[in-house]
């Protein structure tokens, strides 16, 4: 018996087919009637069933592999649709903007992860040229729109990115001689 060969799609082919679904299924729910609900049903069956085999794939995957599928962005992705990821929604989130940082000092600024407060993200976001903060025009309003769909798209069950403000620095301590602290004047 031949075997079939099997076709991979490409990272682009996937993300066709699943904006392409999004479409069919966001029509499929304002058509009213009994077909649609059915359709709609079957679409969350063989969703909830396709979610039960992952979740039976991680239950055998050693630590190794459940980082690898935990790590491919498709994988990733449906992981965290199931609510099976192995790793929680900060760490995720935290990730993925350490992974920006570069190319955000690459445009002369910086992101931090601040961490979560309930279901929003909080970052630090400076941009270059003399200190302007978060609120220096279109390019630092681009840095934080990228950063917030990356900490979303990592971790899609936070509801907010919340860019926080830089602290200010400290400032520097006063300069005291010693000898005033040990000189006492003469009354």
């Amino acid at each position: 018996m031949a075997e079939a060969a099997t076709t991979r799609l490409a990272d682009p082919d996937v993300e066709a087919r699943l904006a392409r679904l999004d479409d069919l299924l966001e029509g499929l729910q304002s058509a009213p009637g009994p077909t649609t609900r059915s359709a709609t049903e079957a679409v969350g069956l063989l969703t909830e069933v396709y979610g039960e085999a992952l979740a039976r794939v991680m239950d055998h995957a050693d630590g190794r592999l459940a980082e690898l599928l935990a790590d491919d962005e498709l994988l990733g992705h449906l992981l965290v649709l199931h609510d099976i990821h192995p790793e929680p929604a900060e760490l995720r989130a935290a990730r993925a903007v350490e992974r920006l940082r570069p190319a955000v000092r690459e445009r002369g600024g910086d992101v931090e992860w601040a961490g979560v407060e309930g279901q929003v993200a909080r970052v630090r976001l400076t941009s270059g040229g003399g200190g302007c903060g978060s609120g220096c025009g279109s390019k630092a309003s681009d840095v934080s729109e990228a950063v917030r769909a990356a900490v979303l798209a990592a971790a899609p069950e936070l509801t907010a990115v919340e860019p926080l403000p830089v602290a200010a620095p400290a400032p520097a301590p006063a300069f005291v001689p010693l000898t005033t602290l040990t000189h006492r004047g003469a009354r």
